[in-house]
């Protein structure tokens, strides 16, 4: 919704404002009133895009290179789908870029996700016994990316769910050295607050390049960074503790 301005200097995007309804928590409000004037959101929309998160995932690719054609992708958490989306274009899961090699995408999460042309999807806890196995039989072999953009559950209280989500993201990376192939990318959220210093150890010892970055898509409210870890050393290398 657009309003004249009278000054005569063009046009500005008038702000929606939601009213807090009976029942409804002002945190909720607050959300709702973000959603709709989040200009991410809107181009989702446009785009076809399951969620805005997929630009994270688009920005942070264009930067570092690690979605290419003939790519094996794996997707840890991957409901809605939206980063499946993009790693299908990316990696050529379809084979609609003439001449280049076929890439596959498998995602995992706890809960269906809508079937994806280009990606197969299982519903899979990633922490069970016997998870790598399982993605490696249905990729057909390791992996090349392993990506996370999981968040725990929030309590509500700021340090706990910054614990909770750093030791999502730590048995992350510790998949990722199961199912990776050398030279593999490991991409994951974490939370900026204090506690991450032990997980960049371990991606700093066990990949030859690790990057800290926090996309234009991702809120400027938001305490959300991302890891991109590339070169796995390999198995001959690997250091776990």
């Amino acid at each position: 919704m657009k309003s004249k301005n009278t000054s005569g200097r063009g046009q500005r995007e008038l702000k929606v404002k939601v009213k807090t309804a009976r029942g409804r928590k002002l945190s909720s409000t607050r959300w709702l009133e973000r959603q709709l004037n989040d200009p991410y959101v809107a181009r989702a929309r446009r785009d076809g895009y399951r969620g805005r998160a997929a630009y994270k995932l688009i920005e942070l690719d264009d930067k570092y290179r690690f979605l290419v054609p003939g790519a094996r992708v794996v997707d840890l958490g991957c409901a809605p789908g939206g980063w499946l989306q993009v790693a299908v274009a990316r990696v050529n899961a379809l084979g609609e870029k003439s001449g280049k090699r076929v890439g596959s995408v498998l995602g995992v999460d706890l809960q269906e996700v809508e079937p994806l042309a280009g990606a197969e999807a299982h519903v899979l806890d990633f922490l069970e016994d016997g998870a790598d196995e399982k993605v490696k039989v249905w990729l057909g072999g390791k992996a090349d990316v392993v990506l996370s953009d999981m968040a725990a559950a929030s309590s509500g209280h700021k340090q706990t769910d910054h614990l909770r989500i750093m030791a999502l993201c730590e048995a992350a990376a510790h998949f990722a050295f199961d199912v990776l192939d050398e030279g593999g990318t490991f991409v994951a959220k974490v939370l900026a607050g204090g506690a991450e210093g032990e997980l960049q150890q371990l991606l700093k010892q066990n990949f030859r390049k690790v990057a800290n970055v926090k996309p234009p898509a991702s809120r400027s409210d938001s305490s959300e960074k991302y890891v991109v870890a590339q070169g796995f050393r390999g198995h001959g290398e690997r250091i776990t503790e």
